[in-house]
């Protein structure tokens, strides 16, 4: 298969690293290119540092996180909390982003998710990536309807794989991008006694369980037409 151009939009900074880190290693590995966009800032994510000065670290973080990985990052800079399903604003800007980057895959939430702020990202993708087409509509140009993936809940909570990727040979470059996220994870060790990392590995662990190999990242598709192709995208 050729390469192909890979739209991957989370909520927060570090959802990637968790949810489907792995399997855009092999995107990359495979010659794909690969742009993660995160639509909040992640300024609501600690206890102690104040939600600015929280912002430009968790930026940070991410970009550290898609460096290791060959990832173009990118922020729609929205606060926690803030994020909005029905926001028209919020929305045009992700169409803005779909018709820039031309995807021929978008992975993101499940509408199953466990957070309101991912199930309001979920719906400004799907609504987005729709309103892209359109060439008279926000920005300049379009793009076409594309498969649209979702990676797994937290925990895989509420979700049924219906694909699985292979990431045994890069599930420790996973774990090294989560650990650019450190002012979560060490706050989460620090102080709630979680070790975050050994809980992604153990949820990897579990889907490669379910598959048949060591570690693995599952998802489910937007069964919607026209977004259904006969073409294996995932890795």
């Amino acid at each position: 298969m050729r390469a192909i151009n890979i739209l991957t939009v989370s909520c927060h900074p570090d959802d990637i690293e968790i949810a489907c880190a792995g399997t855009l290693l092999k995107c990359v590995q495979r010659g794909d290119k690969v742009t993660v966009c995160h639509v909040c800032n992640g300024n609501m994510g600690h206890v102690v540092i104040p939600p600015a000065e929280l912002r430009e670290i968790r930026i940070g973080e991410a970009k550290s996180a898609g460096a290791i990985a060959g990832f173009e990052t990118r922020t729609i800079d929205i606060g926690d909390l803030s994020v909005n399903g029905c926001d028209m604003i919020q929305r045009d800007k992700i169409v803005a982003l779909v018709k820039e980057v031309q995807p021929d895959l978008i992975i993101t939430h499940s509408p199953t998710d466990y957070m309101p702020d991912h199930l309001a990202v979920q719906k400004l993708v799907f609504d987005a990536s729709f309103a892209a087409s359109c060439p008279q509509y926000g920005a300049p140009g379009s793009a076409k309807v594309t498969p649209l993936y979702y990676m797994d809940n937290l925990a895989g909570m509420n979700f049924l794989p219906t694909e699985y990727v292979d990431i045994s040979d890069v599930m420790e470059l996973k774990l090294q991008m989560l650990e650019c996220h450190q002012s979560q994870l060490k706050w989460m060790r620090d102080h709630d006694r979680i070790d975050f990392a050994d809980f992604v590995r153990t949820c990897s662990k579990f889907r490669g369980l379910q598959c048949g190999v060591e570690y693995a990242e599952g998802f489910t598709q937007a069964y919607v037409w026209p977004r259904v192709t006969t073409k294996r995208l995932l890795p």
